[in-house]
This record gives structure tokens, sequence and C-alpha cells, in this order.
């Protein structure tokens, strides 16, 4: 019972870091109020600037828990985290709060490679890969937990959206501080690509500058055309880093496996249309339907449900037919959630006959393809090499989300009631296409050939 208990102290963590992901969508309209002046836009940058800092700081993070400690690097991560938690409940401008959740992102960076790391070394080898899969449904249920629990604590005040991760964080440092064994990796050698980090993060703000910023200045205006090429350069020179730096951000050896490369790509899509489903949900109910925030929270959480109940589903017929073909399935069903209703919505609320079966149907495939995820990423690799590939593919993952957002903003503009439903439909039909490429990438991982468990340091 140990070794579970462990994993339960330490995924409050994991919990917390992917539900502030996506908790703070249910937040936008109050935002809104209290830094009046302040557009969607801008306030966007308060999901986004954790989000990239996030995605583009889990792999060197892992790199460095596996040398300097996974147990001090998970309390260090998540102490940052707790400490960034209550700078944000405590902003006094918006422009604080976005660099409070940057240095939310940064600690969440930390504490998720190291909170596996940590989990990993208490169970036997067999009992692993339900592990593995536990832990990928527990971030799986604190992401699309966000928004209704959001709409709960902002009848308080949206502050205490934050404020909830205090005595959270508060309990699992203590727990992990106390009671959890260091380990590192032997193996591990060298500090990860500073530059080459620096350079995909800058690179990946400056693509979502360019989506967010773009309906504003222009498609072909020069601050877009600007950010773009600004974006493709930085990522072209991460890659060429990547290739040639002993310790890469991105590692070769494993982006080079056909199963891994398709899981994370799959990954990256599907999480594009999870992130603008989130923020389309919370902003429709709210925008279009007039609903208060605490109804919408309420309305929106037979979602998360669905998700909860169905990532216990794919855990357990996974390892029959194939985590692949599980994802697969989910990606569709996502799809075809949105699509019922990107069909059936319009301006007068119809919520249990028209907007709940979308959400169930889309539920439930968010709870059968999030451990797909990660359960074919690190299928892909040895043993050894599970923290590299859980932090390359989250890495993608929250890439994707973060795109995902950006992409929703400048599709659907800001409508007004007349165009609500034609603007909204902008941006269900870029997540129809994201979450169906998803599944079409995660049925390929099926067809490629098995990888071989070993691979060089490179």
């Amino acid at each position: 019972m140990k070794p579970w208990r462990t994993f339960a102290m330490i995924s409050i963590g994991v919990f917390a870091s992917l539900l502030d992901l996506f908790i703070v969508n249910i937040t936008l309209p109050d935002l809104r109020r209290s830094f009046a002046g302040t557009g969607l836009p801008q306030l966007s940058w308060v999901l986004n600037g954790y989000a990239i800092v996030f995605a583009a700081l889990l792999v060197p993070a892992g790199r460095l828990v596996d040398v300097y400690g996974r147990k001090r690097g998970y309390v260090l991560g998540l102490t940052l985290f707790t400490l960034a938690s209550a700078a944000c409940a405590l902003a006094p401008s918006a422009g604080f709060l976005i660099a409070a959740r940057v240095l939310q992102g940064a600690g969440a960076a930390i504490l998720t490679p190291s909170s596996l790391g940590v989990v990993l070394p208490a169970f036997s080898a067999k009992a692993r890969p339900a592990v593995i899969a536990a832990w990928a449904a527990v971030g799986a249920v604190g992401a699309a937990a966000g928004p209704p629990l959001g709409g709960l604590l902002v009848q308080a005040s949206w502050r205490w959206v934050f404020l909830v991760n205090l005595p959270l964080g508060a309990l699992s440092i203590w727990y992990a501080a106390r009671k959890v064994e260091e380990s590192r990796d032997p193996a591990a050698r060298g500090l990860p690509d500073l530059a080459g980090t620096a350079s995909l993060m800058v690179g990946i703000g400056a693509f979502t500058l360019a989506l967010v910023k773009g309906r504003e200045w222009g498609w072909t205006g020069a601050g877009t055309l600007t950010a773009f090429a600004v974006a493709a350069a930085l990522v072209a020179v991460t890659v060429l880093r990547s290739v040639r730096h002993p310790v890469p951000v991105l590692e070769p050896s494993i982006l080079r496996v056909p199963s891994f490369a398709l899981a994370v790509a799959s990954a990256f899509a599907f999480f594009a249309a999870f992130g603008a489903l989130l923020i389309s949900g919370v902003l429709f109910l709210t925008g279009v339907w007039g609903q208060p925030i605490l109804r919408a929270g309420l309305e929106l959480a037979p979602g998360p449900l669905a998700a909860l109940v169905f990532a216990g589903v794919a855990s357990r017929i996974g390892p029959r037919v194939g985590m692949g073909a599980v994802g697969a399935v989910g990606g569709l069903l996502v799809a075809v959630g949105i699509a019922f209703n990107a069909a059936r919505l319009g301006l007068t609320p119809h919520y249990a006959d028209v907007f709940l079966p979308g959400q169930l149907i889309g539920g439930a495939g968010i709870g059968l393809a999030m451990p797909a995820f990660t359960a074919v990423a690190v299928s892909a690799v040895p043993p050894t090499r599970f923290a590299t590939a859980i932090g390359i593919s989250s890495m993608f993952r929250q890439v994707g989300g973060a795109l995902g957002v950006a992409a929703f903003v400048a599709l659907v503009g800001v409508p007004t009631r007349a165009n609500a439903i034609d603007a909204y439909r902008h941006g269900w039909y870029f997540m129809i296409v994201a979450s169906f490429v998803g599944a079409v990438l995660m049925l390929l991982t099926r067809l490629v050939p098995a990888p071989a468990l070993s691979l060089s340091s490179r």
C-alpha cells in the first residue's frame, strides 16, 4: 500500500500543475472585469505564458533532475509552483499576473518529470506500466476538471483559483521531503543545451504571438510576418543544435523511433484541439448563452466526469487491444462530439439535448486518448529512457495546447451576438480537424515496426 500512497501524494502536484493549465479559462470573464481595458488577446497570455514556459522547460528540467536528484527536483518545482500561485492570487495587474504565471509554468515543468521519477522506483517493474497509465490519467482528469472546478471557485473570487494550490502544494511538499527517498540516473551526463532551450521557448512564443495578434496586425502585416519569421528561424536553430549538441533539448535518437515520433505528433495535434475545446466551452456558455460562471462550470462538469470514467476503461482495455487503437478511438470521439455541437448549437440555449451530448461524447474520447499518448510514447523506448520520453512527449502536448488556444482566439476574434455562431464554427472546425489528425496519427503507431528497445545516448 505504501507505494500507492506515495503515488497519491505525489500525484497532487501533477494534478495541480495540469489543473492550472486549464482552470484559468473559466476566470477570463472575471479577469476582464478586474483588469478593465485588457482585451482577450492580451489575457490569453495568462494561459499561454504558463503553457509555453511549461512546454519549453520540460525536457531540460528532466535532464537536470536526473543529475541532481528527482526528489530534490520535485520539492523545488512544487515549491516554486506554490509560491507563484500565491503571487497570482495577489496580482494587482494583468502584467503581474502573466509574470507570476510564467513562474508557475517553470515550477510545473520541474515537478512534472520529477514526479514520475520519484514514484516509479517504489514499484516493481511489472507494476510500472499500470503506474504510468494511472499517472497519465491523473493529468487527464486534472486538465479536464479545470473549468468546472474553476466555476465553483470564482464564486468567491478568481483569486481562489490560485489560492487552492497552497494547501495542496504544502501537503505534497511535506510528504515528499519527509517520506520519499532520493534517486538519480547514474548514466545522466552534463547540462542540457540551454541555448537550444531558450531558442525553442522564444520561437514558440513568437509563433503564438503571431497567431494571437494576426487579426489585429493583419495576417500580411509586418509585425505578423516578422513574428512568424523569428519563430521559424529559432525553431530551426533548436533543431540544428539538437543534432550537434552532446545533451540536446530534443534528443534525435528518440525522435527517430517511428512509433514515438507518431505518438508525439498525435499528442501535439490532439492537444491543439483540447486546449481550444476547453476555452471555447467557457467563452460560449458565458459570452453567447449568457450563463453565470457557476452555472457554466457546472454545465461543463459532465465532460471531466466522462473523462475520469473512460480513463479507467483505457487502462484496462489498452493492454488487450493496444493503446494506439484506444487513443485513435478517443481522438475520433472528440471530433464527433465537437462536430455534434458545431452542427446543432445556436444562439438559444439548449443544454440537455444539444450541448450535453457533445460534452459526454468528447469527454469519453478525452479519457480514452490521454493515457494512450503516454503509454505509446514510453513503450517505444527502454525503461532507462522513460523520463526523457515523457519529458519530450509532454513538451509537444503543451506546445500543442498553447498553439490551440492561440489559434482559437485568432479564428474566433471578438464576435458580436449576430455573428457569434459563424465565428465559433471557425474555431470548432479547427478543433475537429486537429482531433481527427491526432486520431489518424495514433492509429498509425500500430502499423509501424515495433521499436528495438535500445537507444544510444544520442
